[in-house]
């Protein structure tokens, strides 16, 4: 395979080689990632614990005084120059955070032990890091990632580019998101690297509960070759309406649209729990030593505890967790609870004869209450009649999504920013998309850019003041270059 440049004309390689990264996700589907490098002895184990790190930093405006003319950078570019404000002491710790993975593994294995580690990477913290100049972070990641001695240790999932919420970021966009990921991600590590890349991390945990929006959320998963998804515990039910009850064996995610079609993906569930005291303190292990086989499709099969959490922020995770790591992986190798990665563990379940269709079924949040007043294939206007309807009785029931900040609106309380946004996503959609422009123009390039860049969810996150602002001026960017382009 040819490899591809990670930057062109000073931009990252978000996109142009459309069929080159395909084609390697497509000739990897159906080859495994771990099963012939795995050194787990899965027929003896009871049970096994899997952890993931979520690594996220902003691009902003902020690389001068003025906002209209500021160079974007990353926003630890500016905790780093300025230091004296809030939290931002903390940046060369982040920098140690986004990199230590890549000392751990390899000492780890060295002594004999078996470590496992799953990296959630944005692109905009890729992108900032390599603008930065921080080439130690990428040696690190790449000798985890590539050198067959260390890589069966490391599982990459993948992300959305410019970490947007999927419930709240429009459906064309939220494709385009993903396939830069895997774009950028190919440009970084290489093709065969990309082939390895098999579960998905939505940004906030944030999954789509609208038929709608759920429905084509999943069916872009799987048409760029994800095979399974990392959902939170409470986004999901069964189809009776009740949560999940076995949350530690994979199940089937199903989503129908409002044209009765339907597209489904492994889930992978994350229980609830405040996240970064649970991965800092290595709980998902602990809880795993005190489960046993469960049956499942016929089968005897280990249950995985499955745990995600941000891998920087916090005094958790910056102090305690890698001394906490390091004391699991030795306790836990080659014992009856091992760590194990999820696509590593699935390899295992297919290979004992446990197919896809023996998993539990779920849906997105709220399903039922909509399913039980409304036929899939009666149309959008309908569905939308049963969703006002349905939100009037109980404004509880919404359809805006969960996420791991459950107590936050995506949508509410952001008309200042969620206009200008929209508009750039319409003026992206009219001039670009619809008219179906190449991809590999540095017009198409830089507007893409700015267009993933403004959806970031930080801006809503936060809400107000310089935050609102930043996204709002990246807007403005947008819009002008597609005006001005195209």
């Amino acid at each position: 395979m040819s490899s591809l440049p990670e930057y062109v004309d000073g931009l990252p390689n978000i996109c142009g080689s459309e069929a080159i990264v395909e084609d390697a996700v497509r000739r990897n589907r159906d080859r495994d990632v771990f099963l012939g490098e795995s050194r787990v002895d899965f027929s003896r184990i009871k049970s096994a614990a899997a952890i993931a790190l979520h690594m996220h930093q902003p691009l902003i405006p902020a690389g001068g005084p003025d906002l209209r003319t500021a160079a974007i950078i990353s926003n630890l570019k500016y905790m780093m120059d300025n230091p004296n404000i809030g939290d931002n002491h903390n940046a060369p710790v982040f920098h140690w955070c986004y990199k230590r993975m890549g000392e751990f593994i390899p000492q780890l294995l060295d002594q004999g032990k078996e470590p496992r580690v799953m990296l959630d990477y944005s692109g905009t913290l890729l992108h900032g890091l390599r603008q930065m100049g921080l080439n130690d972070v990428f040696d690190n990641l790449r000798r985890i990632t590539c050198e067959s001695e260390y890589r069966r240790a490391v599982e990459w999932l993948g992300s959305a580019w410019g970490h947007p919420v999927a419930p709240s970021t429009p459906i064309q966009d939220y494709r385009l998101h993903v396939k830069a990921w895997q774009h950028h991600f190919a440009a970084i590590f290489g093709l065969e690297a990309l082939g390895r890349v098999r579960g998905f991390s939505p940004a906030e945990m944030a999954l789509p509960n609208h038929p709608d929006i759920a429905y084509e959320f999943v069916k872009t998963l799987r048409d760029c070759g994800y095979q399974w998804l990392l959902v939170q515990e409470h986004t999901v039910e069964q189809p009776d309406g009740r949560g999940p009850e076995r949350k530690h064996i994979p199940h089937r995610l199903v989503c129908r649209n409002s044209e009765g079609k339907e597209a489904g993906i492994v889930a992978i569930i994350k229980a609830q729990g405040s996240d970064t005291k649970l991965v800092g303190q290595m709980q998902p292990y602990y809880e795993a030593k005190g489960l046993s086989p469960w049956e499942l499709g016929g089968q005897s099969v280990p249950p995985l505890v499955s745990q995600i959490a941000d891998g920087e922020n916090g005094g958790v995770m910056m102090n305690e967790f890698p001394p906490k790591y390091l004391g699991v992986v030795w306790e836990c190798s080659g014992s009856d609870t091992p760590l194990m990665n999820v696509t590593e563990y699935l390899e295992y379940l297919f290979a004992a004869g446990v197919r896809e269709h023996d998993f539990p079924l779920l849906e997105p949040l709220f399903q039922k209450r909509i399913w039980d007043r409304f036929r899939p294939g009666e149309g959008a206007d309908k569905l939308a009649r049963v969703i006002d309807e349905l939100h009037k009785e109980d404004s509880r029931f919404q359809v805006e999504g969960g996420s791991w900040t459950n107590n936050i609106s995506w949508t509410r309380g952001y008309d200042a920013l969620l206009g200008p946004m929209e508009t750039v996503s319409a003026l992206f959609y009219e001039k670009v998309l619809k008219r179906n422009l190449p991809t590999n123009e540095h017009r198409y390039r830089n507007a893409l850019f700015h267009l993933l860049v403004s959806q970031t969810s930080c801006y809503r996150y936060w809400g107000q003041g310089i935050w609102v602002d930043y996204g709002r001026e990246i807007c403005r960017r947008a819009m002008e270059i597609l005006n001005h382009d195209y």
